[in-house]
């Protein structure tokens, strides 16, 4: 949204923004940016889009719509409430949704480094008074690195290096367990049983 923001938009994903935001400024309220995914193997962006054009399009009904934006604030404000007893704010993050024979179904990882930014609670108000970033506990890091070798997420990325490998499975470690409260503990590959043991355990196998 900022990048939108700062080139003088203020109507972005059909929503009015007022003037006067500072980057990484709080919005007074959630607020929900829809986007949907081209077709595998086209060459195609995620495609910015509003919720009257979902409608419009019939992407998806109302009803359905209506569930999703309900799944997407109750999960958002459990995910923000539950990151600040950890000291962290919940940035923003991604929501995947599917169906499965009608069924609504929320899908791909939920609140992790990979799909969503966390900062850090105690210098956020200090730092942005100042105009510096925030305090980062994600893979913002990671991102910086690719843009500082030139790659913006098309062609081949270039080669991590061994001690930036280590890097960022620290980095995830620690927001793992900072989030969890949980001691991480490795294990091997591959983890289908695994999966399938937990699905079952839980009743939706």
């Amino acid at each position: 949204i900022w990048h939108s923001y700062k080139r003088g938009e203020r109507t972005i994903y059909g929503l009015p923004f007022p003037d006067g935001l500072v980057k990484n400024q709080a919005l007074p309220k959630p607020i929900i940016t829809p986007t949907t995914h081209p077709a595998p193997g086209s060459n195609l962006h995620d495609e910015r889009i509003t919720r009257e054009e979902i409608l419009s399009r019939k992407i998806v009904s109302e009803k359905l719509y209506k569930q999703m934006e309900e799944v997407t604030y109750a999960l958002f404000d459990f995910g923000s409430k539950w990151c600040k007893q950890q000291g962290l704010i919940l940035v923003d993050t991604k929501y995947e949704f599917g169906l499965c024979e009608g069924k609504l179904l929320l899908i791909d990882e939920v609140h992790t480094p990979d799909s969503a930014r966390f900062w850090i609670a105690e210098s956020y108000e200090e730092r942005l008074a100042k105009g510096l970033e925030p305090e980062n506990f994600d893979k913002e890091f990671l991102r910086l690195w690719y843009a500082k070798q030139g790659y913006k997420g098309e062609g081949k990325p270039p080669q991590m290096t061994d001690a930036f490998i280590v890097q960022v499975a620290h980095r995830y470690i620690s927001v793992y367990e900072k989030i969890t409260r949980e001691k991480f503990k490795a294990f091997s590959y591959p983890i289908t049983n695994r999966i399938i043991k937990n699905l079952t355990k839980a009743g939706i196998l």
